[in-house]
């Protein structure tokens, strides 16, 4: 789980505006360390089935995100990817 002043730490490094809390940006940033930190869950508990549909349910909520800001404004999108080192 996410601390609070990691998740505020995420925001202000990916807002765009002063009170931005739910661009596409954030919520891929936010998406993205929730998915690392279960995927870390998942290396040491590889029967937890129920974790495991809330991972792929995270990584398709990502992707489509993605997909969303790279149809809209490619240079957000390569800038995004960029500063969370996802391949693309």
């Amino acid at each position: 789980m996410i601390t609070k002043e990691r998740k505020s730490g995420i925001i202000g490094d990916f807002k765009r505006a002063e009170t931005d809390t739910g661009s596409p940006e954030v919520q891929v940033a936010l998406l993205t360390a929730r998915i690392n930190e279960l995927t870390e869950h998942m290396r040491a508990h590889t029967k937890d089935h129920a974790s495991r549909r809330g991972l792929l349910k995270m990584v398709s909520k990502r992707a489509d995100l993605l997909k969303y800001l790279q149809n809209t404004d490619r240079n957000r999108y390569l800038a995004v990817i960029g500063k969370l080192g996802l391949r693309k």
